[in-house]
């Protein structure tokens, strides 16, 4: 599902790629959160409104056994740069990383004050997360190459949404400027 958005052929997974190796590179970065979000997730928790909602999300899906697993996986370009100590972990709670993981808990031990911000879904799981961030006293910043909307006609609004209300949008190559 998540897969056929095609997110690899937009420009965000290289904007990816290039924040998180100048971020290596500086090495004062102190976490590194690799998150997923699972669309399918049949075996979660959810209310009559959740179900019916997974319902409509995945009813028309056309799934091998193996393809809902590997939609939650990581692209094989950041899998390489996964790092020992770098926590991975998926969202349980929708549009969100902050509930039911070890997000806060990190976090707060390493005395996180900045967040930066890249993936898929900038309208929902980032944005969503820009907005717990913010909320919780981090400086959240999100960089606009580096996501990508389900449809990218949706992408202007929601980084306009973002940068205007609780975060700053940059580009990645002002992220590797400034952190180099």
């Amino acid at each position: 599902m998540q897969a056929a958005e095609r997110h690899w052929e937009r420009g965000s997974l290289p904007a990816t790629v290039r924040v998180a190796e100048a971020a290596r590179a500086a090495g004062n970065f102190v976490s590194f959160n690799w998150i997923g979000y699972p669309v399918y997730r049949p075996d979660h928790p959810k209310n009559d409104f959740d179900a019916a909602q997974y319902t409509s999300w995945t009813a028309a899906a056309t799934q091998t056994p193996e393809q809902p697993a590997a939609d939650n996986d990581l692209a094989d370009e950041l899998r390489a740069l996964v790092q020992p100590g770098d926590n991975e972990f998926s969202e349980v709670a929708l549009q969100s990383a902050w509930f039911g993981t070890p997000l806060p808990l990190e976090l707060t031990r390493k005395r996180v004050q900045t967040i930066v911000l890249t993936g898929i879904h900038l309208d929902w799981c980032i944005e969503g997360n820009a907005r717990i961030a913010h909320d919780n006293g981090y400086l959240p910043i999100v960089i606009g190459d580096a996501c990508g909307c389900v449809r990218p006609d949706q992408e202007a609004a929601a980084m306009d949404r973002i940068n205007s209300l609780f975060a700053p949008v940059i580009s990645s190559e002002e992220f590797v400027r400034l952190v180099s």
